[in-house]
Formats: structure tokens, sequence, C-alpha cells
């Protein structure tokens, strides 16, 4: 028997979690993922060679450095970073966000390293 559709609801998940710059997957949307992370600091300076990433600041803000100026977005602002352009997200407060890229795309794009993880399942 199908399950009835239920709403997500987002405040709901940012409580399941603490943990910073891991990024918590709640909805797939054909082939993309809808995420959810909580920031706060600096990452790393990467590029998504073969895709567009949307960020869209739930509470907080977020500053997202390009190599020509930067954005700064607070709640209910989002920005798409172009694929290819090289980017470093910045925190100076905690900042909870919502991510829309496809499936399977690495948190830390070309860069690798320590940082790099997958995004785990939400329930």
């Amino acid at each position: 028997m199908p399950q009835a559709p239920v709403a997500i609801n987002l405040a709901d998940r940012l409580a399941q979690f603490s943990d910073l710059w891991s990024q918590k997957k709640v909805a797939d949307l054909n082939d993309y993922e809808v995420k959810l992370a909580k920031l706060k600091g600096e990452f790393v300076w990467h590029t998504h060679e073969d895709t567009d990433e949307l960020f869209l600041v739930i509470s907080g803000r977020l500053t997202i450095q390009l190599r020509d100026g930067d954005v700064v977005l607070g709640p209910g602002e989002l920005f798409v970073v172009p694929r290819g352009v090289e980017h470093c997200p910045v925190a100076d407060e905690e900042t909870a966000i919502l991510l829309l890229e496809p499936a399977g795309t690495l948190n830390t794009g070309d860069a690798g390293g320590p940082r790099t993880k997958a995004a785990e399942v939400l329930d």
C-alpha cells in the first residue's frame, strides 16, 4: 500500500542534527538532491565543473566568496553559483542552508581533501 504524501518540515529536520559542514539529504527531485546543512566558519575554495549549485539561506548569513566579488545572503535569499565558477562559502555565525544540486555532487567539488563527505540521508 502506498504511503500518504507528507510535507517535509525544514525546521524539524534541522533540529535533528548539529554537525557543521555535513550535508543531509531530505528529498529527491528528479536527478537532484535537496539537502540541508549547518555552516559556521570558512569552507574550502572549490569548483563544480559540471553543475550549477543553488544555496538558499534559511537562517543566519552566508557569504559566498567568488574570485570577482562576494555575494552575501540572508534568510529567504538564494544564489546560484554557475558551473565552473570557483567559490568558497563562509558563515560568521551558525547558518542553516538548503542546497539543490545533482545527485552525487561532492561538497568539495574538485578540491577534494578531508572535508569531502557524501550527503547523509535524513529521515
